[in-house]
């Protein structure tokens, strides 16, 4: 952790804001990478249908969650696990 100019941790570095999640949909094996500030929210949209492309692949199962503490560091994680070098780290990290 982080210490800020006091010598005193900075509290922001506990807190983590904002989340990268990766879910996969068995019935195509595909993949879905989304950043969002409230995991909880977000998760019941897919489940209620809300998000398009979730909506015809159900069942699903989250299996992937990073927190960050500001949402430029999320979105630059989530452009990352999106391209195909962070397509290979996650099928090294999830598929062992």
């Amino acid at each position: 952790m982080k210490a800020d100019d006091s010598g005193q941790p900075d509290r922001r570095a506990r807190f983590r804001n904002y989340f990268v999640y990766v879910l996969r949909f068995p019935k195509d094996e595909s993949r879905y990478v989304g950043q969002t500030d409230n995991l909880v929210r977000r998760i019941r949209q897919h489940i209620s249908g809300r998000v398009c492309f979730s909506r015809n692949r159900k069942p699903f199962k989250l299996i992937y969650v990073e927190g960050f503490a500001t949402r430029s560091e999320a979105v630059a994680r989530e452009k990352y696990l999106k391209s195909r070098s962070g397509r290979r780290y996650l099928d090294r990290v999830l598929y062992k």
